[in-house]
């Protein structure tokens, strides 16, 4: 009788999950990025949250600042109205791409499927605020061109440099706020939500008008008032307050409702 001996056989899993070449940190970081990509694309790709973020502060700009304001030759206000749209555009993508969808694809479950994936923890919210941060460059970017061309607003290369990179930084406190209201709405009312409390912030932060002077306290409430007075100091023009409390103000804005939301976020999910 013959036996047949078996040797067994070693398995070698792929490459792919065995880079010993490769950092642990390296992979965080790649994961990170590639779920930023995907993020990115997928809002670029969906015309009814693109098409509105981008037009609408740019044509309001124009209309307003432009074309009716175009005969006011005081550079504070032509400086003003620029800044006020300008921050206005910035605030839109991050409240919208956290309140609304974010909201919206907790009731439908994605959120909850995305956690159970094999992917860091925070790499869905980084991805979030990043795809916010890309579309408020690109709200700036045709801002300032739209600026300079049209509006005559007096900004040379630095200052209009500065004034990108603070504005684009500043919609970080605003990622905080729509992630609060995408965690604590449900996905019908989160767009409503963020609708009121996005154009609350906006008039009630002086970003088009002054208020009466007996309403002037209110400003200080509003974050979108003091990104607005970092964006006119960047810029050049003359400022209200001290850019030290702006900055405090909107850290402290960003920290407590990302605290808020993500505390939120592990308890109910």
């Amino acid at each position: 009788m013959s036996t047949t001996s078996l040797t067994p056989t070693r398995l070698t899993p792929s490459k792919d999950w065995t880079r010993t070449d490769a950092p642990t940190g390296n992979l965080l970081w790649r994961a990170y990025l590639t779920e930023a990509k995907y993020e990115s694309i997928r809002m670029l790709r969906s015309p009814a949250f693109g098409a509105p973020l981008i037009a609408l502060p740019v044509v309001f700009y124009l209309f307003f600042g432009v074309l009716i304001a175009g005969g006011v030759k005081d550079p504070k206000v032509i400086t003003g109205l620029f800044s006020g749209f300008a921050v206005m555009g910035v605030m839109g993508p991050a409240m919208f791409g956290f309140g609304a969808v974010l909201a919206l694809e907790r009731d439908q479950g994605l959120l909850r499927l995305k956690r159970a994936l094999p992917m860091p923890p925070a790499a869905n919210l980084l991805a979030r605020m990043l795809m916010a941060l890309l579309f408020g460059a690109i709200i700036t970017s045709v801002m300032v061109a739209c600026g300079l061309s049209l509006g005559h607003v007096p900004m040379d290369a630095g200052h209009s440099l500065r004034f990108a990179l603070i504005t684009i930084a500043g919609s970080v406190p605003f990622c905080g706020i729509g992630l609060f209201v995408g965690t604590v709405m449900k996905g019908q009312a989160a767009p409503a939500v963020a609708n009121v409390v996005y154009l609350a912030m906006a008039y009630l932060g002086g970003l088009w008008f002054p208020l009466p002077k007996g309403a002037q306290w209110i400003l200080q409430l509003s974050p979108a008032f003091h990104l607005n007075q970092l964006s006119l100091a960047a810029a050049g023009a003359a400022s209200l307050g001290s850019p030290m409390v702006h900055v405090a103000v909107l850290v402290a804005v960003t920290l407590v409702f990302t605290v808020l939301a993500v505390r939120r976020l592990a308890r109910v999910g």
